[in-house]
């Protein structure tokens, strides 16, 4: 492995466990000790540190909660990843943000790096808000992706969204590499484009789920946020 100083955030969330298991030396604050929203707590964290890359993997994700109240999702993934961004400017650190296949609409599919971005929920746009706080650094990646727990833990899947979706612990070696690698702008990482229903099936093949669709849902969902992943196998030789 290159000898990087690495520093995770949501280092309790589902990818962030994962990582810690591939990455076992690098930094996992917890909240109290790096909250996002508090610029001078996370100066003084990384002070006399010297790290060299932070991947950013905290956020707000609850659908149903930030369409009831987008407070949260405001502050942390929009505010909170412009702060992160700032003191990577100020330090010279490298920043690779987690960010979701959400961003874009879901008519069409197969989306690559480059194409429009148009959210249509509130989770997705505070994602996209993160995003733009990225761009404005130039040593920095985006990494849009799909990523879900390992058994699929749901009793049911949608039969009408298509998605790249994959097992965290795939996405989770995919963004070692990444974050071990030197690249900067955006790439798309995940499996090839299924169901969700198909992807559940793919993790737990014994266990009987249900079909349901997102047309019974209150959320609005986006229909095909395939991702196209040629970038990432092209540079990788997948």
């Amino acid at each position: 492995m290159i000898d990087k100083k690495i520093l995770i955030t949501g280092g309790s969330g589902l990818l962030g466990r994962e990582l810690e298991k591939i990455l076992p030396n690098a930094y996992y604050p917890s909240h109290s000790e790096f909250d996002i929203i508090s610029y001078d707590k996370m100066k003084k964290y990384i002070l006399n540190k010297k790290i060299d890359t932070i991947l950013h993997a905290a956020a707000i994700t609850k659908l149903e909660d930030i369409r009831k109240d987008a407070t949260s999702a405001l502050e942390t993934n929009i505010i909170g990843t412009s702060n992160l961004v700032k003191l990577c400017m100020e330090n010279n650190i490298r920043i690779v943000y987690v960010s979701t296949d959400y961003v874009f609409s879901g008519e069409k599919g197969n989306y690559s790096e480059n194409d429009e971005l148009l959210p249509v929920n509130k989770y997705a746009w505070s994602k996209l808000g993160g995003e733009c706080a990225v761009k404005l650094y130039d040593n920095s990646l985006i990494v849009r992706t799909s990523f879900g727990p390992y058994p699929f833990p749901y009793e049911g899947a949608f039969v009408d969204q298509w998605t790249s979706r994959d097992d965290v612990r795939n996405v989770a070696k995919k963004i070692k590499q990444l974050i071990e690698s030197n690249i900067n702008g955006i790439i798309h990482i995940g499996s090839g484009r299924k169901t969700v229903y198909e992807y559940a099936q793919t993790i737990s093949p014994d266990k009987d789920i249900k079909k349901i669709s997102i047309k019974d849902m209150k959320l609005v969902l986006p229909k095909d946020t395939s991702l196209n992943t040629s970038k990432y196998d092209d540079i990788f030789n997948k």
